[in-house]
């Protein structure tokens, strides 16, 4: 009883964080003007993209949205539902409101995607990185398809560095022995409290500051 409702748990997270990254996959190009086909193709690697990777790396057969086609169906009426409202309303799509779902999407990957490796049997450093992987990907893939350098990579605020203090969140908890929907929550609200934290204060990161070299 106790692994089935860890794993409807995990499923519950995975699909809330899938319709988070899609959303800001859907407004990045939305952004970006692109057609319906970009816009879908876009929240679709949004949604998808950093789960693939971990389930390729933990060598996880089908992949997650392979075994719940479901979600394909759910991302495609969001796309189609989300243009609808937006043309009809004219909105002003800011960099803002991408950045605010990224965020959400962030904290829920990070914790479903930990937990599935800890299932795995993976050390904790590694669960820990594919938390990473799960909850980062998905963004770096969405910005190189909208022609942008990265968000993870280019802000300076902490981003990554969020989903690996999340990750150890849900490390702790389990060596604590929590209770699995504690330790799932804990992960979560961690690295998206600490990403929003770092949007809303501006904090950065060091950055490299060394001049290239005179000619």
């Amino acid at each position: 009883m106790q692994g089935m409702s860890l794993s409807l748990a995990v499923t519950a997270i995975e699909i809330s964080a899938t319709i988070a990254f899609a959303l800001s996959g859907l407004l990045a190009a939305a952004r970006a003007r692109m057609d319906a086909v970009g816009i879908c193709i876009v929240a679709g690697v949004a949604a998808f993209g950093g789960g693939t990777l971990r389930d390729m790396l933990l060598d996880r057969r089908p992949f997650f949205w392979v075994d719940n086609p479901g979600w394909l169906w759910a991302v495609l009426l969001l796309c189609a539902g989300s243009m609808f409202f937006l043309r009809l309303n004219h909105f002003t799509l800011a960099e803002r409101a991408i950045q605010w779902a990224d965020a959400i999407g962030l904290g829920l990957f990070t914790a479903s995607g930990s937990q599935i490796a800890i299932n795995a049997g993976m050390p904790a450093i590694v669960a820990v990185l594919m938390g990473v992987i799960t909850a980062v990907f998905g963004g770096v893939l969405r910005d190189i398809v909208c022609n942008e350098v990265p968000t993870a990579f280019r802000d300076h605020r902490p981003y990554a560095l969020c989903a690996f203090c999340g990750g150890w969140v849900l490390v702790g908890a389990h060596a604590l022995q929590a209770p699995d929907w504690v330790s799932l929550l804990a992960a979560a609200l961690t690295a998206t409290l600490l990403r929003s934290i770092a949007l809303l204060t501006g904090f950065t990161l060091p950055s490299w500051s060394q001049e290239p070299p005179a000619d």
